[in-house]
């Protein structure tokens, strides 16, 4: 086809308007497990500190009828809590936009700074799921070093599996990291199994990506059904039945994903020294300045009430 000679065409014409929609999409995960199950408190000083007990086994206990106690007899010894402690960490993102670039006329957003620190706050909750649920080793700090909580990996003691040359972590290390090996059924029933044996309930079981599919793939005592009516094929494990309760199962985004966590969730809480506020900065020119801050710590409540299977592999 032809067309005549000097139509106006839109590929030369000048002052047609941009079709720019009034929306910006995202689709950064912003699902965080950990931070939506377990609780949530206050902190009053820069080093949180809180008590645990534990019970004497249980065993054969008869008296005879009348026993009195005398100038001989032994009392049991008493039962002290054990007082544990983290550190509050200081997490922090800033912004800030010319004075030009607030007054000029915007696609999707009236004020920059604005939609800049709203980006930010949503970065530091990612940022908080990161360092409660990875395995990065405590730091007191001082007036050139920043502050490091002891995080979720650093504190598993009782109930752990880990692979060869695997070890706890303490208040001061990092776990270490031992050798990787696939996650089996087996090393799940047996995680939580010590953890009921120790008094723990487990709620939910937290796992990267990867993990949640070989968690889908277990069979249990379950034969898999397909529903022909709808078309559907449900091949998900999202809640896990063991003999000792139901567990929720979640994958993490920003937890290892070579790392299982059974949880006891409301054993785990965060403690907030600052809660997430956004602070406005000086104005020292033709911008505006905000930072958004918050300091925290991850309270271990009683880590016998929980698991960890570490030490997967990651891809198939």
């Amino acid at each position: 086809m032809a067309i005549l000679t000097n139509t106006a065409l839109t590929f030369s014409a000048v002052g047609n308007r941009e079709d720019l929609i009034d929306t910006i999409f995202n689709v950064d995960v912003m699902t965080m497990p950990f931070q939506a199950a377990v609780g949530k408190t206050k902190a009053s000083a820069v080093l949180h500190e809180w008590q645990t007990e534990t019970l004497a086994a249980a065993g054969a206990n008869a008296v005879v009828e009348g026993d009195d106690t005398t100038s001989s007899y032994t009392f049991q010894a008493p039962n002290w809590p054990t007082r544990l402690s983290n550190r509050c960490q200081i997490s922090s993102k800033d912004a800030v936009v010319s004075g030009t670039q607030d007054a000029v006329s915007k696609a999707g957003r009236r004020k920059e700074i604005v939609r800049q620190l709203v980006i930010r706050g949503k970065e530091l909750r990612r940022d908080m799921e990161f360092v409660l649920t990875n395995n990065q080793a405590p730091v007191t700090g001082n007036s050139t070093t920043a502050r490091q909580l002891r995080p979720l990996c650093g504190w598993y003691e009782t109930n752990v599996s880990r692979g060869t040359g695997g070890g706890n972590g303490s208040s001061s290390t990092a776990a270490t990291d031992g050798t990787q090996r696939a996650l089996t059924e087996e090393m799940l029933k047996g995680a939580i199994q010590s953890a009921a044996t120790n008094g723990g309930m487990i709620d939910l079981i937290m796992v990267g990506p990867y993990n949640k599919t070989v968690i889908s793939g277990f069979t249990g005592n379950n034969t898999r059904t397909q529903d022909t009516s709808d078309k559907r094929l449900i091949t998900a494990i999202d809640v896990y039945e063991s003999d000792f309760g139901r567990h929720r199962v979640k994958w993490s985004a920003f937890s290892r994903d070579r790392d299982c966590h059974l949880l006891m969730s409301d054993m785990w809480a965060v403690a907030f020294l600052r809660p997430l506020h956004t602070i406005d900065l000086a104005k020292t020119g033709d911008n505006e300045k905000g930072k958004m801050i918050v300091e925290y710590t991850l309270e271990a409540r009683n880590e016998r009430g929980s698991a960890i299977v570490a030490d997967l592999t990651t891809s198939g």
